[in-house]
């Protein structure tokens, strides 16, 4: 029977792959159910239900996500490092749609409290002490990147700059010098 070995991080890996493919809302138990071609029953010793599961999937993005990043930025600071951390979340986005949703799932406290968001967090910032930043600008500054990463790449997922020219492309490198001009420049309160 095709139920041999599942586990609940093989349930988690396939929720993943789901997701990518008909979109993280759309994910259940019961579907992932069908694809394994077992009863749903069968997975509830691997997973509480649907909610676990999109957790499970959350928690899965936060962390491939944050290993990207952290590839990405050994080395660099100032715009460089600003550049590849921003083109990680794109390029991760547009390969992993569905997981890419995931990542901004809510997560109950302590779920978040383990996940890898901590570590989105302290390598947003580290991007930012090559600006000088204290705080509280700092803290704006990781709202204002999360902002504009997630609502470009949000837009362009969903083709609302597929309809005019110049290329979304030409747009998200405007857009990154605009950041790294703005953080330089980060104007007093």
């Amino acid at each position: 029977m095709a139920y041999a070995g599942l586990t609940a991080e093989r349930l988690t890996r396939a929720g993943a792959e789901l997701a990518d493919e008909v979109g993280f809302d759309q994910v259940t138990v019961s579907e992932l159910a069908r694809r394994f071609d077992v009863k749903v029953a069968s997975l509830y010793s691997h997973l509480k239900n649907s909610r676990d599961l999109k957790t499970r999937i959350a928690l899965l993005a936060l962390e491939e996500l944050a290993d990207r990043a952290a590839d990405a930025l050994a080395g660099r600071a100032g715009k460089d490092a600003l550049t590849a951390f921003g083109h990680v979340y794109r390029d991760y986005a547009h390969e992993h749609p569905g997981r890419y949703t995931a990542a901004q799932f809510r997560l109950d406290p302590e779920a978040a409290a383990a996940s890898a968001g901590g570590r989105h967090s302290q390598m947003t910032r580290a991007i930012l002490r090559g600006y000088d930043l204290t705080e509280p600008d700092q803290t704006h500054a990781v709202r204002l990147l999360g902002s504009v990463f997630h609502g470009f790449v949000s837009l362009e997922l969903a083709g609302g700059f597929s309809h005019s020219a110049p290329d979304a492309e030409e747009s998200w490198a405007r857009v990154l010098d605009s950041l790294d001009a703005l953080l330089r420049n980060w104007p007093a309160p």
